[in-house]
C-alpha cells in the first residue's frame, strides 16, 4: 500500500519532475528505494498511481495552454474542411505537428512498455539512465542550432509551426525514452526542439504540448483499472497524490516559462549526473 503521506511526497515530486528534464518516473522509482519504503516499481498498483499523478499533471498543462490547444482543434479542424493546410494557418500546422510527434512514441508504448518495465524498472538501473539523462542534456546543449534571431517577433506557437514534419517525428519518437526510467521525456524533447533549432523557451513549449496527448492516452488506458475491486485503497491515494502532482506541475510550468527566456538545459544536465552518481554510490 501506498501511504497518504508517501502520496504526497511522491505527487510532489512528479509533478515538478515531470516537466523539469530530470525523469519523474526515474526519481520515482529511486526516491521509495533510498527511503526505504516498502514499493516495488514493477507493481501494477504503483503504476496505476503514477499514471493517476501524470494524468494530474497532463490537465494542469491543458489548462496552461487552454488558448493554444483551442487553436489548434480550431487549425485541425479548418484543414480537415478544406483538406489542405495553408501556409499561413500556423494553429493548422501545430496541430498536425502534434499528431505526427504523438503517434510513434505512443505505438511505441503499447508495443513494448510491458518489455521495458521488466528489463529495466529497478532503482539502481534508473540511477545509471540518471546520469545518461544528464549526458543526453549536455550533449543537446552543445550541439544545439541556434534559433534564428529575426523568429523573435514572431508568435511563440507559429516558430514552433515552423518545425519540419520529419523533425517533428523525431522529436515525437524520443518522448518513448521515459519508458526508461532515468531518461526524461521532457528532456528528450526539448533536446530535440534544440535540435531542430527551436529556442529553449519555444523547445520547452513545444515539449510541453507533446507531453499532454501521451500522458492522457496512458490515462485512458490505465485509470481504469482504480476500479477494480483489489485496487479500491488505492483511491485515496492516487486522488491525494493527483492533487499534490497539480499544485507543483503548475508551479513548475510557471517558473520554467520564465527560466527558459534565458536559461538552459546546462543546470539540469549536471544535476542529473550529480543526483545518478550519488544514489548509484548508496546503493553500492
Amino acid at each position: 500500500m501506498i501511504t497518504i503521506f508517501q502520496a504526497i511526497v511522491l505527487g510532489l515530486l512528479q509533478g515538478a519532475s515531470e516537466l523539469f528534464p530530470v525523469s519523474s518516473l526515474g526519481h520515482s522509482v529511486v526516491l521509495p528505494q533510498l527511503l526505504g519504503w516498502n514499493i516495488r516499481p514493477s507493481d501494477n498498483a504503483f503504476i496505476v498511481f503514477l499514471v493517476a499523478t501524470h494524468v494530474a499533471t497532463a490537465l494542469v498543462l491543458i489548462g496552461f495552454y487552454w488558448r493554444t490547444w483551442l487553436g489548434v482543434v480550431r487549425g485541425l479542424l479548418r484543414s480537415v474542411r478544406q483538406r489542405a493546410i495553408r501556409a499561413d494557418d500556423a494553429e493548422a500546422k501545430l496541430g498536425w505537428l502534434l499528431i505526427v510527434g504523438t503517434l510513434p512514441a505512443g505505438l511505441l508504448g503499447l508495443l513494448f512498455e510491458r518489455q521495458i518495465r521488466d528489463t529495466f524498472v529497478s532503482a539502481r538501473s534508473a540511477a545509471l539512465f540518471l546520469m545518461l539523462n544528464g549526458l543526453l542534456l549536455l550533449g543537446a546543449e552543445y550541439l544545439r542550432r541556434r534559433a534564428h534571431s529575426s523568429d523573435s517577433r514572431r508568435p511563440a506557437d507559429e516558430r514552433i509551426a515552423r518545425v519540419g514534419g520529419g523533425q517533428a517525428l523525431a522529436v515525437g519518437a524520443s518522448q518513448a525514452l521515459a519508458l526508461i526510467p532515468g531518461l526524461s521525456r521532457s528532456g528528450a524533447t526539448m533536446g530535440g526542439g534544440l535540435l531542430a533549432g527551436l529556442s529553449h523557451e519555444d523547445a520547452a513549449r513545444f515539449a510541453f504540448l507533446l507531453a499532454t496527448p501521451i500522458i492522457l492516452a496512458a490515462g485512458v488506458l490505465k485509470l481504469p483499472a482504480l476500479a477494480r475491486p483489489e485496487n479500491h485503497a488505492l483511491l485515496g491515494p492516487a486522488l491525494v497524490g493527483g492533487l499534490c502532482a497539480a499544485l507543483s506541475a503548475y508551479a513548475t510550468v510557471k517558473f520554467l516559462t520564465r527560466y527558459f527566456h534565458s536559461g538552459s538545459l546546462r543546470p539540469f544536465g549536471i544535476y542529473c549526473l550529480a543526483a545518478g552518481l550519488l544514489a548509484t554510490l548508496a546503493f553500492l
